[in-house]
């Protein structure tokens, strides 16, 4: 299969006072359409900021990324945002819902940024929930549900414009073993449904899941 992902390169300094931190460095990664990839390190390793310049949330300081045939590091900030909304889901650890709206409007809320007509947001939204198998949780709000449902919520979310490639950054870190197991095995469905999957974790018992591991260690892919 083609690589869905290419980085040749990259790099990512940040000036700290008179230092200068590579969070980054010269890291060179292709990842074919359809993989599932865990990303392990320790904290402070660069795995999060690789993953955040994979998924156009942060741009590199050097080197090439080519993701879906985009190349990131060239984008202006509206493609840039456009490319994040139509082609990348994002599963975070601390969920990242909305508390006053319901699990259906916290799904629609990409759908709205996609201009997507309300009829159609609501419709895809509800699909979405019902795929994560939260259906019936459609009207409840984040504090009426435990944390494995809100963290299908966010799935759901993800999935809702319909992405090639979900990164998930520590998706089970606030959760307990048995619905950290039961988020695992969802994102796994998924990617055997051919969504690339990209996990970034600490747990090596997760990271083992995956088809191949990828460990980040100052800032380098060690070999």
């Amino acid at each position: 299969m083609p690589a869905i992902i290419e980085l040749r390169d990259v790099t990512k300094t940040y000036k700290l006072g008179d230092e200068t931190l590579n969070a980054v460095d010269g890291i060179s990664l292709s990842i074919q359409t359809g993989d599932f990839v865990a990303i392990t390190g320790a904290s402070g390793s660069g795995k999060t900021t690789l993953a955040n310049i994979i998924g156009g949330l942060d741009r590199p300081t050097g080197g090439s990324v080519m993701v879906d045939g985009n190349d990131l590091s060239k984008l202006r900030d509206r493609k840039l945002s456009d490319y994040r909304n139509q082609h990348i889901g994002f599963v975070f650890q601390s969920f990242n819902l909305q508390g006053t709206q319901t699990a259906l409007e916290n799904v629609t809320l990409p759908l709205v940024f996609a201009r997507v007509k309300s009829k159609a947001r609501k419709q895809r939204a509800t699909e979405c929930l019902q795929a994560v198998g939260l259906g019936d949780r459609l009207k409840h709000k984040p504090s009426q549900l435990s944390g494995g449902q809100r963290q299908r919520v966010a799935i759901a979310r993800a999935l809702a414009v319909k992405p090639n490639i979900i990164i998930a950054d520590e998706p089970t870190g606030n959760l307990d073993s048995q619905h950290g197991d039961e988020i695992i095995k969802l994102l796994r469905d998924l990617n055997k449904q051919g969504i690339t999957l990209i996990i970034i974790t600490h747990d090596m018992n997760i990271a083992r899941q995956a088809g191949r591991i990828v460990q980040v260690r100052d800032g380098k892919v060690r070999a």
